[in-house]
């Protein structure tokens, strides 16, 4: 999922190109001045609404009802809120809704958010909640402990929208990872995304989305593992042993997911390629 400005309509088809999903962005990245020509952009030039997202502007900002009144001219049909600190404030959205947890509301309500008719999945953001909370940075700096890492307010609420989303049904994305150099940290948070059952992480650059793609894509031994467990599981019944690993429900539930997910790499690979 790469996020594009929405200002920037010369850059449109080419994220579109590189990515599974585009999230045009009406929000951050657009300076105020150029968000009018931002929603003429989006309803000008739309993209495939079924590989597009729509990030729009917080609740109770003026930018937010023109945001929703250029959507309406749309084919747009998910949209991301930002600063979402209520399920109410989803209520005034026609499309499905990825709520962005980014404040420390919203994160101690990212339960209640979930709930929502039209939450179809959350995402968070660790830049905004620590800038909210009056903090300087999300990560341990190079002269600290676990450098690169996560502070663990912010692996708090990482964790607080896996679980809230998880326990209601929706899909969780994982929060940008905003060194672009930085290859190695960002392939092992999406490794880490993965294991967690994160459906996404978003990203910032082009260069990022490939190697996403890889951590998320499961390996062949992965995939040749999984079909042996989902395939014995269908002969024996309860608990059995496979090899050196004793197989019970969780394990072929585990299965299930890596044979899901390798479906849904290979068919990503497959539309990018076209």
């Amino acid at each position: 999922m790469l996020f594009c400005p929405a200002d920037r309509p010369d850059r449109f088809a080419k994220a579109a190109a590189r990515a599974d999903v585009v999230i045009l962005d009406l929000e951050d990245a657009v300076a105020p001045d150029a968000r009018e020509a931002a929603r003429r952009a989006l309803v000008e030039l739309p993209l495939d609404p079924t590989r597009t997202v729509v990030r729009i502007n917080a609740a109770g900002t003026e930018d937010r009802a023109r945001d929703l009144h250029a959507l309406a001219q749309t084919e747009y049909q998910v949209v991301m809120t930002a600063k979402s600190e209520s399920a109410d404030e989803l209520a005034d959205v026609a499309q499905q809704v990825i709520a962005l947890i980014e404040t420390p509301l919203g994160a101690v309500r990212a339960t209640d958010i979930a709930m929502a008719d039209n939450c179809a999945g959350l995402m968070w953001g660790a830049e905004d909640l620590v800038a909210a909370m009056g903090g300087r940075s999300s990560r341990f700096a190079a002269t600290e402990r676990d450098s690169g890492t996560y502070r663990d307010v912010a692996r708090c609420v990482r964790s607080t929208v896996r679980l809230a989303a998880a326990a209601f049904g929706r899909f969780a994305v994982d929060a940008v990872h905003i060194d672009i150099d930085d290859v190695s940290g960002l392939a092992a948070e999406a490794t880490d995304a993965v294991a967690l059952g994160y459906a996404a992480t978003a990203c910032i650059h082009p260069a990022q989305v490939e190697v996403i793609r890889r951590c998320y894509r499961p390996t062949e031994a992965e995939y040749i593992r999984a079909r042996e467990i989902v395939d014995a599981a269908h002969s024996r019944g309860g608990v059995f042993r496979l090899g050196e690993t004793m197989v019970d429900g969780p394990v072929i539930t585990q299965a299930h997911s890596i044979i899901a997910r390798h479906a849904a790499t290979t068919a990503a690979t497959d539309t990018a390629g076209e």
